[in-house]
């Protein structure tokens, strides 16, 4: 046994100590090798960003109130007597005056146009009441002020002004015939709500002629596990009937659908290449075999055995997968974490977000990049294990 190990470590020495003769056959490897690796964890990071910024933006301790079979807030609607009755169910936390936590809200689709190849794109005007702030976790204003009540007047988020042109404070913008005055500029940490922006809800209603019903309504609950208490009491009023999701269960479907959709565009893909990357891996090794026939056969006429020369050819297969993988995640890294993007998301609303590249995601891509190395070098490892002596000395 210690015999078999100290061929195999001999072998492996010399395929990889031979590796600059074929500099570029091995080289190509590399570079497809990482190719393969950036593609998937760039559609892995928008993916994994996405979602951070969707199930970062939900807590247990709020409840969100739609219509029924709603799965989105676009397409919900909410009448003022059931806004009222949610006023007064159990659980609702109350503010210093005594007041109910409780924010009515319209959600409505307006353009926008894009920083950085400036086309128009959807955008979420969110018109909330008086409490609308307050119902929401780590709301802070970073320039400007909040809009007045009942003035044409808007504030931003902080990641919509990022990827938007046109909404810097001071600013006039045009929503159908209606001009609004940007007054504002608010942080939400990282969360959702810095994709919107938010207005006065009696000025919304007006001017868009929504007048007689909301299309959510949010409520602040006195702990989480208020959720239970004021779930039952929903579902308990015949006059209500309406669906009641914590703001958490809401996002963390949200994400779900269009981060999925995202990594099963972004597999497919990486996977397709990997049959590319893959038949250059298989290249490089058959060539690396033959390059090295003589050399084999020496070595299996002096006492070494088959085995060894299969080790020794999967080894180096398996190296500059593993170095096309590294480079991958580094120019990955480089290149994308923390890249801000916008997307559609379950509204049909862009979504602000960032790439977030994690120590899981890049084992996913250096896996896959393991795997083309396997594959590509498992056939010429067992040529080279069968390689008759004769044969190599002769090529």
């Amino acid at each position: 046994m210690r015999s078999l190990l100290l061929q195999i470590v001999a072998v492996t020495a010399i395929n990889l100590k031979s590796l600059p003769q074929r500099l570029w056959l091995s080289l190509s490897t590399v570079v497809a090798v990482t190719l393969v690796v950036v593609v998937l964890l760039a559609f892995l990071a928008m993916a994994n960003g996405f979602s951070r910024t969707l199930t970062a933006s939900g807590a247990d301790d709020i409840a969100i109130i739609l219509r029924p079979g709603s799965q989105t807030e676009i397409n919900s609607s909410v009448s003022h007597d059931q806004a009222r009755l949610i006023e007064d169910a159990p659980g609702v936390a109350r503010a210093a005056d005594g007041k109910p936590l409780v924010s009515p809200e319209l959600y409505l689709v307006v353009d926008g146009v894009k920083r950085s190849t400036g086309t128009k794109a959807n955008l979420p005007l969110r018109g909330i009441g008086e409490r609308g702030a307050a119902v929401r976790h780590g709301i802070t204003l970073s320039a400007g002020r909040m809009f007045a009540r009942g003035a044409n007047e808007i504030v931003v988020g902080k990641g919509l002004v990022r990827e938007f042109s046109g909404f810097e404070v001071g600013q006039t913008v045009t929503f159908g015939t209606t001009r609004w005055t940007v007054v504002g500029i608010f942080e939400a940490g990282g969360s959702v709500f810095e994709s919107e922006i938010w207005a006065d809800l009696p000025v919304v209603q007006s001017l868009f002629n929504r007048r007689n019903f909301f299309q959510t309504v949010r409520a602040r609950l006195a702990t989480p596990a208020s959720f239970a208490e004021f779930k039952r009491y929903v579902d308990e009023d015949p006059r209500l009937k309406l669906d009641v999701k914590s703001e958490a269960d809401y996002f963390a479907e949200q994400s779900a659908q269009t981060s999925d959709l995202i990594q099963k565009l972004g597999w497919p893909l990486a996977i397709a290449m990997a049959f590319g990357a893959l038949a250059g891996a298989l290249n490089t090794m058959y060539s690396s075999v033959a390059a090295r026939a003589t050399e084999i056969a020496t070595l299996r006429a002096i006492g070494f055995g088959g085995f060894p020369a299969f080790v020794g050819t999967l080894v180096e297969s398996l190296v500059l997968a593993a170095i096309g993988g590294a480079l991958g995640a580094v120019a990955t890294y480089l290149a994308f974490d923390g890249l801000t993007a916008s997307t559609l998301g379950g509204n049909f609303t862009q979504i602000v977000f960032d790439f977030r590249l994690s120590p899981g995601l890049i084992g996913q891509g250096v896996a896959l990049a393991l795997i083309v190395g396997l594959l590509g070098g498992l056939f010429p490892a067992i040529r080279a294990a069968r390689m008759p002596i004769v044969a190599g000395l002769y090529a």
